[in-house]
């Protein structure tokens, strides 16, 4: 019985949420909850840097114990980080790691909101990191979160006292934190902001501190916790039927991208949260204590509250339609609160309910998914009353124009179908993600618009307004358009209602590597937003290279259809590189975006628009051996990028590790964090170490030195350490400047390692075996040498390497210096065997 309700309460959120905007068709079970967090008037803000740093625990227990309004404030939207589920890096990993946040908050019941900083990497200490964000920039966004989202309470997920400790972004989020505290009610402070929000002072602000701050269980046991509470987040939800660690695990497995999916907890667990600033408590146990929290909070909201507790403790699970008369006589009350604020929001909240309530069924469909500007798009609308109360649909109109008067009763049960037309404007602007249509800098996104800093995604360009009578009063219910549509294994689904370009064009590759001076063909495919696209496509270049033809046409009859064009590229005769990027002509307009789209089941359909462009690179390249096995761990492109510069490059699954297989290549390269991730890896570890013996070369990536699946990572002893170089600029030493790694066959000089992005490397080994020689040492800025980012070590008649260095990050972004060392690392040996197949002639 138990795995029945939490497959449906899986169910209910995988379907209502994954899919788009879904209408939303909740229990009264769900009804009665959204009931008391309506009665609940106070609020909590969880403040961190990443994505993956939400306590998912205790947002749900703020949410659905305490039923505290709770946002988390994330600094950044994680773009920074690694893709356990796809290739999509940097922004468009920031925008599925956006999304899946909104998944998570739509389980544990929070609010998601941002600033504009940017995830520019791993960061060792507070001041690079607020070098590197605008810091004013930032401490304005945190200012402006908190007095829009109003929080009684503030909680920071780090402790801003010890800045080196851990990430330099986890600690800035925290001194942010601290200073915005102070400064979010003095009115000249950021005056800017104060027009639509006001300022405000927050009560109470806490560090969500545990045993990991400090080092040991032991360590914590000991702590003087006079000033901190204590909350039992392990709590239990009979309606739920679940326990808060049980929605809080569903919450953060919406993570896939960072592969938080994980195993429910369930009994009595405790949370610690340390008292910082603010007004003192009078007992550790309410965070609350002192505020009040109920409707008596506002101007007018007594009578509010007397109707609405009542209604709270008298709920009618069989037939919530039976508080409708109440509820529509607190929604005119509200109407005439003078707190903007509490009226805005208890307005949203009240609507919501009456919607549920009611039965309402509303849902504006389009006939297709997108739409380009000047477009007429088909309609169908759908209105559903399943209640037996008196419910008249007035007009439906929305904000282009459009009003459609109906004056119809709707009958209880009977399902009210409409066609109505949408005209999208001339001058439309597509959809895509707001922090992505302006180029920011390496720390900061650029927001033009001050409405969209902070909020989680763009808002909805079209929707439309159901107006109503419900008892004789008129309200309103606003509807996106939305996308439904079915598939036969699938069933129904729905996606965002976008708008796109006429015309969108991207080059297939977005590194084209020139081993030589022979040219090479480009594709270029062109999309059509729209139907009969006629016109002309040019590849802008660098003025050492060449491209013909010039230009070539494009007639493409029906719109969502595609047509290929292949250019041919000259590269010079020596080293250079530069970008390339397709122009469409069509009439008067030139169109230079991509059109890029993100499809996984966990999150809504994603369409982003960035500028399409591909970095070329003529490479002064020499390489050994042809035949490449590729082994992919948590994901990269470091196997397309070798056939790049014409290795022969397969893809083998672990299983299939055989000698007979294994013996098809000359080297064996295995893609970063597979030891983290593939279970069967470490099964295989013989036969990868006895193709070493026999004279293959084996190149391992990095892995995190948690979570190892084996001990016996090399044939030799190698520990795996934190250790790692942030500074991309970090000089880079040779240990052994007369290694065959550095000469053979590309002679590799201090210019390689110029270009370099977001790091070094990382999780260098800091212990090893003597039959590993160290080749480069590295540091960042007061610490100390790391000599451990490429190791090799002789095996039997081959070599095996261990690097940390990020050929992932560089590879991707045509850093010529990373091509040529991996080259190297490839070739290792070869030489040697050149040298001795010369002597036998």
């Amino acid at each position: 019985m138990r795995r029945a309700i939490l497959f449906a309460f899986i169910t209910v959120f995988f379907l209502s949420y994954a899919q788009a905007q879904k209408p939303n068709t909740p229990s009264a079970i769900e009804i009665y909850e959204s009931l008391q967090k309506l009665n609940f008037l106070g609020s909590v803000l969880y403040v961190a840097a990443h994505p993956d740093d939400e306590n998912t625990r205790l947002i749900s227990y703020m949410s659905n114990h305490v039923k505290a309004r709770t946002g988390y404030l994330s600094l950044t939207r994680g773009d920074g980080g690694q893709n356990l589920i796809g290739p999509e890096l940097r922004e468009l990993l920031g925008v599925i790691r956006t999304q899946e946040l909104l998944a998570a908050r739509r389980i544990d019941g929070g609010e998601q909101l941002f600033t504009r900083a940017n995830d520019f990497g791993y960061s060792k200490h507070p001041d690079e990191t607020l070098s590197i964000w605008n810091k004013d920039e930032v401490l304005s966004d945190v200012i402006l979160a908190i007095r829009t989202f109003k929080p009684d309470i503030i909680i920071n997920r780090f402790d801003h006292r010890t800045p080196g400790t851990t990430h330099g972004h986890h600690t800035s989020s925290a001194m942010l934190s601290i200073e915005a505290f102070e400064l979010s009610n003095d009115p000249s402070v950021y005056p800017e902001t104060l027009k639509n929000v006001g300022t405000w002072q927050p009560k109470r602000l806490f560090f969500n501190t545990g045993w990991w701050f400090y080092g040991s269980q032991e360590n914590f046991e000991k702590a003087d916790k006079s000033n901190m509470l204590s909350l039992d987040i392990g709590v239990y939800y009979p309606l739920k039927g679940l326990s808060n660690n049980e929605v809080a695990a569903l919450a953060s497995s919406q993570h896939l991208c960072q592969g938080f999916g994980r195993l429910a907890q369930r009994g009595s667990q405790n949370e610690y949260i340390e008292f910082l600033k603010g007004e003192p408590l009078i007992d550790n146990v309410n965070i609350f204590n002192g505020i009040d929290t109920s409707w008596n909070r506002i101007k007018g909201g007594k009578v509010i509250g007397d109707i609405l507790y009542e209604i709270e403790n008298n709920f009618n699970f069989k037939d919530p339609s039976v508080h409708i008369p109440q509820l529509m006589k607190a929604y005119q009350l509200v109407q005439n609160i003078e707190d903007t604020h509490w009226k805005i929001l208890k307005t949203k909240e009240l609507k919501t309910i009456i919607e549920m309530c009611a039965g309402l069924y509303l849902e504006v469909s389009a006939e297709n998914n997108w739409a380009t500007p000047g477009e007429d798009i088909k309609l169908d609308i759908e209105v559903l009353n399943r209640s037996n109360l008196a419910i008249e649909l007035i007009t439906i109109k929305n904000t282009n124009g459009l009003k459609i008067s109906k004056n119809i009763n709707l009958e209880e049960n009977t399902k009210y179908v409409f066609n109505e037309p949408l005209k999208i404007d001339n001058h439309q602007e597509p959809t895509s993600p707001y922090w992505l249509t302006e180029k920011g800098s390496l720390g900061m996104y650029k927001v033009s618009d001050p409405e969209l800093i902070g909020l989680p995604e763009t808002p909805r360009i079209f929707n439309l307004d159901f107006n109503l009578l419900i008892n004789n009063i008129p309200i309103t219910i606003t509807k996106p358009v939305i996308y439904r549509y079915s598939k036969p294994d699938k069933g129904e689904l729905y996606r965002p209602f976008e708008v796109i370009p006429e015309a969108s064009a991207k080059i297939t590759e977005k590194v084209i590597i020139f081993e030589n001076n022979k040219q090479r063909d480009i594709s270029v495919v062109v999309k059509a937003g729209r139907d009969n696209l006629i016109g002309s496509v040019e590849i802008s270049h660098p003025n050492n290279w060449s491209v013909y033809p010039k230009t070539q046409k494009v007639n493409i009859a029906n719109k969502g259809e595609e047509q290929t064009l292949v250019f041919t590229i000259v590269p010079p005769k020596s080293q250079s590189e530069g970008h390339i990027s397709p122009i469409i002509h069509v009439n008067d307009k030139q169109h230079t975006k991509e059109l890029i789209e993100i499809d996984y089941s966990h999150i809504p359909f994603q369409t982003v628009l960035l500028p399409s462009e591909s970095k070329i690179v003529r490479l002064d390249i020499k390489k050994k051996g042809e035949n490449i096995a590729y082994i992919q761990g948590a994901g990269d492109m470091v196997s397309e990028s070798l056939r790049q510069i014409g290795y022969n490059v397969r893809i083998i699954k672990p299983e299939d590790i055989n000698p007979e297989t294994l013996s098809l290549f000359d080297a064996i390269v295995i893609g970063i964090r597979a030891y983290n991730t593939l279970d069967i890896l470490p099964f295989k570890q013989q036969q990868l170490f006895d193709f070493v013996a026999q004279g293959g070369n084996m190149i391992v990536q990095y892995n995190t030195s948690y979570g190892l699946n084996t001990e016996q990572l090399a044939p030799y002893k190698l520990t795996i350490s934190r250790d790692r170089v942030t500074n991309e600029n970090a000089e880079v030493r040779f240990l052994d400047p007369d290694h065959e790694l550095l000469n053979y066959p590309n002679k590799i000089i201090q210019k390689d390692f110029e270009g370099w992005t977001q790091e070094r490397g990382l999780y260098f080994p800091n212990a090893w075996h003597d039959a590993f020689t160290p080749i480069l040492s590295m540091n960042d800025p007061k610490e100390t040498p790391k000599d451990g980012s490429l190791l090799v070590a002789k095996y039997g008649k081959g070599y095996y390497i261990y690097t940390g260095l990020s050929f992932f990050r560089e590879f991707p972004e045509g850093v010529s210096g990373a091509y040529r060392l991996f080259a190297n690392m490839l070739s290792i040996g070869k030489n040697t065997v050149e040298l001795e197949a010369k002597l036998n002639d």
